[in-house]
């Protein structure tokens, strides 16, 4: 009778117990899917690698000079502009280059060979790798192989004395690669912020005959 009473006025201990399981579980799930999440998501901290690195713009290479090295963000930051006769030694427009290339480049520290890092050679003005030999030019386009396609990029932003962003490098399609535009920086830059979580892959240009004296 007593059972009888419950069923008809509420639910039954069964009912209960099972209330109180189902909860429990939804309870766990949520659990567990919020720790993965919060495992899943990168963190970064400002300066370390695959965060964003502040440079201050007085900081940054001249136009065409040799480029300035950021070994904790990995990158090398260039300054571009081959419509000027400055360090045309470094930089010049090849032959199927119609446009200029002007603006700041972040360019990955390692070579897209196979993956080892490469450095600046000042004697032959040029980014040289020791494990294979690939060579590239000022802003990361492929002299020498075997790399098979030229150097990979950051995000670059620049920012005000505010740290509001004032503009932001924009991608386009080089040898059906879409990758990083060279960042022009707007009046007013004070601060130059590289995303090393934002890397585009370079272009698979052809190699730079000029710069081998192989031209056909």
């Amino acid at each position: 009778m007593a059972e009888a009473a419950v069923a008809e006025g509420g639910m039954t201990r069964r009912e209960f117990l099972y209330y109180i399981w189902g909860a429990s579980m939804a309870l766990f799930t949520a659990e567990a899917a919020g720790l993965l999440i919060y495992f899943a998501i990168p963190r970064f901290r400002e300066g370390q690698f695959g965060g964003a690195f502040p440079v201050p713009v007085d900081l940054l290479p001249g136009v065409n000079a040799p480029p300035t090295n950021f070994p904790d963000g990995r990158f090398w930051l260039v300054n571009l502009d081959t419509s000027s006769g400055e360090g045309s030694e470094r930089m010049s427009p090849a032959s199927d280059e119609s446009e200029p290339i002007v603006g700041v480049l972040a360019i990955y520290k390692v070579c897209t060979h196979l993956g080892c890092i490469y450095d600046w050679n000042g004697a032959n003005e040029r980014f040289e790798c020791p494990c294979h030999g690939s060579k590239y030019r000022l802003d990361g386009r492929r002299i020498e192989d075997p790399a098979p396609r030229s150097l990979d990029r950051f995000r670059v932003e620049a920012l005000d004395a505010n740290q509001e962003v004032l503009a932001t490098a924009d991608t386009a399609v080089i040898a059906d690669t879409t990758t990083y535009a060279p960042l022009v920086l707007p009046d007013g830059t004070a601060t130059i912020r590289v995303d090393t979580g934002g890397r585009l892959d370079g272009p698979s240009q052809p190699l730079l005959c000029e710069l081998r004296d192989s031209c056909p």
